[in-house]
């Protein structure tokens, strides 16, 4: 069926059609194949399917190295991963329904065990100025390209207080960060002691990822949950939320902030 490519505004005047070509973000399911067993279908955008395919099973635990993946190859014409990894992939556990865009799926959450994921941060690491925080943001929304085409889409990214290191668009939040993961893994990235900030809610699920990571900084123009807030705090993270006109709250490990470095 063709798509009706008009919308109607309505304003003070009175409705007015207009070409609306375009100004859809794209959504797309990807039927992820692991080791001939049909392991999720993800729908998100579809650009680079292989950086999200790759850190999904990164932050789900089936991977954790390149040399795990035997094969990584996406069709994206019929919407289909195929992957051959070198662990066995058993029967799958019961997945969680997470608070991501549209009800995401986790098969696990991730560093949900604050003990596990307070062994990956560490608060003697690198500090941050709040200038290089506010810097990264603006760096963000250059970057920012399919959101100032059509909104409708979160954004990522990972900076080293220096310079931007990976960034990401997607529908979902929180595919943004396995697609940070994924590209990270596959160029040989370590994102360790660097900052991880996102247009979206933090919440549990994105503070376990962070925490997997080994990130010492996390940063949102919006809030934390209260889960997200006790995960940061046991994994050693600095926490910030409302990064808005100049200022941000910190709620969690304060001390990697610094006037100067």
């Amino acid at each position: 069926m063709a798509m009706n490519n008009t919308v109607t505004v309505f304003d003070s005047s009175g409705p007015t059609c207009v070409d609306a070509t375009g100004d859809f973000p794209r959504e797309s399911p990807l039927k992820l194949i692991v080791n001939g067993k049909e392991l999720a279908t993800l729908v998100a955008s579809p650009h680079d399917p292989r950086f999200l395919v790759a850190g999904f099973l990164r932050l789900q635990g089936y991977v954790v190295d390149v040399s795990d993946f035997e094969m990584l190859s996406v069709c994206e014409d019929y919407g289909i991963a195929n992957v051959r990894i070198k662990r066995e992939v058993k029967d799958l556990p019961a997945p969680i329904i997470t608070s991501g865009c549209g009800g995401g799926i986790s098969f696990r959450l991730p560093g949900l065990s604050l003990t596990a994921a307070a062994s990956t941060a560490h608060i003697d690491g690198r500090r941050f100025t709040p200038v290089e925080v506010f810097q990264l943001f603006e760096a963000l929304h250059r970057f920012a390209e399919r959101y100032r085409r059509h909104g409708g889409i979160h954004s990522a990214a990972v900076g080293n207080g220096d310079t931007v290191l990976l960034h990401a668009e997607d529908l979902g939040r929180h595919n943004t960060i396995d697609r940070l993961a994924g590209e990270a893994l596959l160029r040989g990235l370590d994102l360790k002691d660097t900052m991880l900030i996102t247009s979206g809610r933090i919440s549990s699920e994105m503070a376990a990822k962070a925490a997997l990571l080994g990130v010492s900084l996390v940063a949102s123009r919006t809030s934390p949950t209260d889960l997200a807030v006790k995960i940061c705090d046991s994994a050693g993270i600095t926490l910030i939320g409302y990064v808005r006109g100049g200022r941000f709250n910190v709620y969690c490990h304060k001390e990697r902030l610094c006037a100067v470095r």
